[in-house]
C-alpha cells in the first residue's frame, strides 16, 4: 500500500507573506498561529509583512518557517491527509518532532524560538555562510574542504553538497571552485551552521529542550543527524535535538532510507520546492507534491484523493 511522508522544509526557503492564505482560510493554522503569537509577539507581522532582510535573521527566520511548515501538516489533516512519516530538513526537523507528537506544537514552538536565538547568538560571535557545490565528486570536495578548513555538512541528494564555514574561508572556497569550473550556490542563511561553531549552541538547546515533556513519536520521524527514524528514549532524543545543529544533515539518506521502508509519495510542507528537487534527484519516479499556499494546497488534496 502506497505510504506519504511529509518533508518540514529548512531555512533559506523563507519569504514575505509566505502561510498568510493559509492561516485566513484554516481554522487550524488559525488556532495553531494565534498559540504561537502569544508566546512571542510579533511573529505573524514577521511572516505576513516583514522584509525578505528582516526574515533572514536567524532568531526571526526560524520560528516562522516553523509555523509555515506545520501550517501545511495542519491544513492537510483538516482535509483527512496524514502522513506515515515525515522528515524535516534542519529546522524542518523541530516542525517533525512537533507533527510526530515527540513535542507538543506550543513546546516545539518554544524550543524553536530558542533555537534561532542561540543560532543567531553564535553566528553573531562567528560570522560565516553556506553554499550548495553541485556534481563535484564527494571525495575530491571533502579533499578541498580540509585543505581550506571549511565543513562539509548538508548531503542533499545526488551532486549536492552543501558547506558551511567562515566568511573568509568561504569566500576562498568559491574561488577554488570557480577556477576547478565546478558550479555553486549562496544560500539564504546567516551563520556557519551544521558546523562546530554551532556547539555552544547545540549544548544550549539541550538544556531547553530538556526542559519540556518529550513523547515517543506516534508515526516515524526521520533524524538528520542518522537517516533513521527517532528513537523513544528520551535521552536518545535530547542527543538528536541538540546535535543536529552542529553535525551534519543527512537528507539524502533519509530519502533513500524512507523509499526502503515503503514511501512512494512525498508532500513538501512549507515554503519553497528545495525537498522536492531533492526528492526528483534522489527518488526517480516517487510522486512529489507541495502544500505552501491555498492553491498548493487544493492541488496536493486533489492529486492524493484522486
Amino acid at each position: 500500500m502506497a505510504k506519504i511522508a511529509f518533508l518540514f522544509a529548512g531555512q533559506g526557503s523563507q519569504y514575505p507573506g509566505m502561510a498568510k492564505d493559509l492561516y485566513e482560510a484554516s481554522e487550524s493554522v488559525r488556532r495553531l498561529f494565534d498559540k504561537a503569537e502569544a508566546i512571542r509577539p510579533g511573529t505573524l507581522r514577521q511572516m505576513f509583512e516583514g522584509t525578505a532582510e528582516e526574515l533572514k535573521r536567524t532568531d526571526n527566520t526560524q520560528p516562522c518557517l516553523f509555523l509555515a511548515d506545520l501550517a501545511a501538516a495542519a491544513a492537510l489533516k483538516e482535509r483527512g491527509i496524514e502522513a506515515d512519516a515525515a522528515a524535516g530538513f534542519s529546522l524542518g526537523e523541530i516542525a517533525g518532532l512537533a507533527y510526530t507528537g515527540i513535542l507538543s506544537d506550543e513546546d516545539a514552538f518554544r524550543l524553536v524560538v530558542n533555537r534561532g536565538l542561540r543560532m543567531q547568538k553564535a553566528a553573531e560571535a562567528q560570522e560565516g555562510s553556506m553554499i550548495a557545490v553541485l556534481r563535484m565528486d564527494v571525495t575530491e570536495l571533502r579533499g578541498l574542504c580540509a585543505e581550506l578548513g571549511v565543513y562539509p555538512v548538508n548531503y542533499n541528494c545526488p551532486g549536492q553538497v552543501v558547506v558551511s564555514g567562515e566568511t573568509e574561508t568561504i569566500e576562498k572556497m568559491k574561488a577554488a571552485l570557480t577556477e576547478r569550473g565546478v558550479r555553486f550556490i549562496e544560500l539564504a542563511v546567516g551563520g556557519p551552521f551544521h558546523t562546530p561553531y554551532m556547539k555552544e549552541a547545540a549544548e544550549g538547546l539541550r538544556g531547553d529542550a530538556a526542559k519540556l515533556a518529550l513523547s515517543a513519536p506516534r508515526i516515524p520521524l526521520y533524524a538528520n543527524r542518522t537517516a533513521a527514524p527517532y528513537p523513544d528514549r528520551r535521552d536518545e532524543i535530547l542527543t538528536l535535538i541538540s546535535e543536529q545543529i552542529c553535525n551534519s544533515v543527512l537528507f539524502e539518506g533519509t530519502l533513500k532510507n524512507l523509499t526502503e521502508a515503503g514511501v512512494d509519495t512525498f508532500v513538501e510542507c512549507g515554503p519553497g520546492k528545495t525537498l522536492s528537487g531533492f526528492v526528483k534527484r534522489t527518488v526517480p519516479g516517487a510522486k512529489i507534491l507541495q502544500v505552501f499556499d491555498k492553491d498548493s494546497l487544493e492541488a496536493s488534496v486533489s492529486t492524493i484523493l484522486q
